[in-house]
């Protein structure tokens, strides 16, 4: 089951079509979700503020029926339930996607500014779901026919190949592995304990190892490997220009313990082009 979140947004209405079109893609189905903030569902004709709590739940039914018609629109064939919920719309969103495959959110919700580069929910459940988060920016127009995966040897990043792969054959596409690393730091001054090209033979090592055994288990992708000397979040975004989907681990090998979502994935939320999957350390198992 895929889980879509909405908030009566433009962004949530496209989050539906992506959602929509990647159900399909799985043969599952779709439950659309809205989370109405502090207010109680239930509540006595007679209760206080009575007719402010009907006025909310009846803008809560007409965004529930908004999403419901454009998921019809997009895909008739994909059964599609609602449901409107109680409470802060990301814990409710992380609980309800405890057994969901994928939990997608549109980039920007109602209440967002303008400048804002991303919506608070979409940053609040990315990183903390046990299942991958689909962040929808933008759409692609037309496909390019790839998806693109950051590889960087960590185990976040391994479920990130592993979505990834998963995700190019049910689409029929190519994947680009990109792994992308800086040279370190010290006194202000490129510090390399080794050439540059034992450095380089050390990270072309590492994106092959990481990739190691996914092309036998999905022999219909078509693999591009990408390595590039930069910072990872600028590496990332050029490739994700021209990408149907993103996908990078909740956390790198440079990310402190402690942080549920990394810096490169945090910035990548903000600034990919495409479509942006977070995946956990740890997935549940995809229900394709």
């Amino acid at each position: 089951m895929i889980l879509v979140g909405v908030d009566g947004s433009q962004a949530a209405l496209e989050a539906v079509s992506w959602a929509v079109r990647e159900a399909g893609l799985r043969d599952t189905e779709l439950r659309v979700v809205h989370v109405m903030v502090a207010w109680p569902l239930e509540m006595t004709e007679d209760a206080p503020y009575a007719d402010v709590g009907r006025w909310m739940r009846d803008g809560a039914t007409s965004m529930l029926t908004d999403a419901l018609n454009r998921a019809r629109e997009e895909d008739s064939r994909v059964g599609v339930e609602s449901s409107l919920l109680p409470g802060d719309p990301r814990g409710v969103l992380i609980k309800a996607a405890q057994d969901a495959d994928l939990l997608v959110v549109g980039s920007h919700g109602r209440d967002g500014f303008s400048g804002m580069l991303l919506g608070s929910v979409a940053l609040g459940v990315a990183g903390h779901t046990a299942c991958p988060v689909a962040v929808i920016r933008r759409t692609p127009a037309r496909p390019g026919g790839e998806v693109v995966v950051g590889v960087d040897g960590s185990v976040a990043g391994a479920s990130a190949i592993e979505f990834a792969f998963a995700e190019a054959s049910l689409r029929g596409a190519g994947l680009r592995a990109v792994h992308a690393w800086n040279q370190p730091v010290v006194g202000g001054r490129p510090f390399a304990p080794t050439s540059a090209e034992e450095a380089a033979e050390g990270e072309r090592r590492l994106l092959a190892e990481a990739l190691a055994g996914w092309g036998e288990r999905y022999p219909d992708v078509k693999v591009t490997e990408q390595m590039e000397q930069g910072h990872p979040v600028d590496v990332l975004k050029n490739a994700s220009a021209q990408a149907d989907l993103l996908v990078v681990g909740s956390r790198g090998r440079g990310d402190l313990a402690g942080l549920l979502l990394g810096s490169v994935s945090h910035s990548l939320l903000q600034h990919a082009v495409c479509p942006l999957v977070v995946t956990p350390a740890v997935m549940t198992p995809r229900h394709t």
